[in-house]
């Protein structure tokens, strides 16, 4: 079956008979959780189930923000509580072996935890490279400060999620972390030189640009483009993403409701398509606001079928693991970076 290039939120732990019949008319191509659609686990495991019976599509990508840390939407106290990427940066000052093997760890111990519910997509690893004076939406999130590190981590982190059978989404493509307002309230400007950002924010994802999916990041780079955001920004997703990046997978925005953006959501959509994006995410649960998206959302295809069907299929079984030696081994790797840091 046919379906259309979004991605949206629902409102609620159960869905709506609104939300039935719009995710029948409309045919989004996947799904996205947030902490008010999750209580426990056997009622995750059953939204998700009926997120794709509605759909009528059982492989229906479904995603969730889990990073640890600040940004974790699963949590106690049925789930266990992971660290942020910078601890991750910690260990690996001390020994690099080990703060790749934590970050995959963490990661694989994710993707064990979202496997049991069917979820099968992390919108995780993060290239983003934060600078000293950027907003803190990044900060603790961040693996650290030097691009060859961050993506270090970010490919042990991707290797993790692989592992356990979960699609990794890279984020923030082409780079928040010099953002200097957090993207959810208005919208940042960078306005530092074109070599500078080619030898730092962007050379963190340049070694990433294999992954099978991507998520934009709502900023200016004024070097690039004075007007628009990376997200609608056709230079930026052309000139920049696609070409000095070099990532040529399923490229999707960040949310679609964010101040960030300018415009209505029915223009904000139309941008996102126009500037090459090949999917929109919304994520508020708004029945209205997903409406107008559906409304400005082509079917998925051409190029962006492609991506999305090559994405899906990278996907593989998860491999064999020991959930409680892992955690005990991350336990003790946490344990000896709190220490050091003492």
């Amino acid at each position: 079956m046919s379906t259309r290039a979004f991605i949206t939120g629902v409102s609620g732990t159960e869905l709506t008979a609104a939300e039935r019949d719009f995710i029948r008319a409309e045919r989004p191509w996947g799904f996205i959780l947030f902490k008010r659609n999750i209580q426990t686990p056997a009622q995750v495991a059953s939204l998700v189930q009926e997120l794709r019976g509605v759909a009528g599509a059982a492989e229906a990508p479904v995603l969730i923000d889990q990073e640890g840390g600040r940004v974790q939407r699963l949590g106690p106290p049925h789930w266990p509580v992971y660290p942020s990427g910078a601890l991750f940066g910690k260990l690996y000052d001390i020994d690099s072996a080990l703060g790749l093997r934590a970050g995959r760890l963490s990661a694989r111990l994710i993707a064990a935890d979202l496997a049991d519910l069917g979820i099968t997509v992390d919108c995780l690893p993060l290239a983003d490279v934060p600078v000293a004076g950027a907003d803190a939406v990044i900060g603790n999130r961040a693996y650290g400060t030097e691009p060859a590190k961050v993506a270090a981590i970010a490919r042990a982190v991707t290797d993790g999620l692989e592992q356990g059978g979960v699609l990794p989404v890279l984020k923030h493509i082409p780079g928040h972390g010099r953002a200097t307002a957090d993207t959810h309230f208005r919208l940042p400007t960078v306005d530092t030189p074109k070599d500078e950002l080619e030898r730092t924010d962007f050379a963190a994802f340049k070694p990433l640009a294999d992954l099978p999916m991507a998520m934009t990041a709502h900023v200016v780079f004024s070097a690039f483009d004075p007007t628009h955001p990376a997200t609608t920004s056709a230079t930026m997703v052309q000139q920049v993403i696609r070409g000095v990046i070099g990532f040529h997978g399923l490229l999707m925005s960040d949310d679609v409701s964010m101040n960030a953006l300018a415009g209505t959501i029915t223009e904000r959509t139309r941008s996102i398509f126009a500037a090459g994006c090949d999917i929109v995410l919304h994520c508020n649960g708004n029945i209205e606001e997903m409406h107008e998206v559906a409304g400005q959302t082509p079917e998925l295809s051409g190029k962006a079928l492609e991506r999305a069907n090559e994405a899906l299929a990278t996907r593989k079984a998860p491999q064999p693991f020991d959930r409680t030696a892992a955690r005990a081994e991350l336990d003790a790797l946490i344990a000896q970076a709190n220490t050091a840091s003492a």
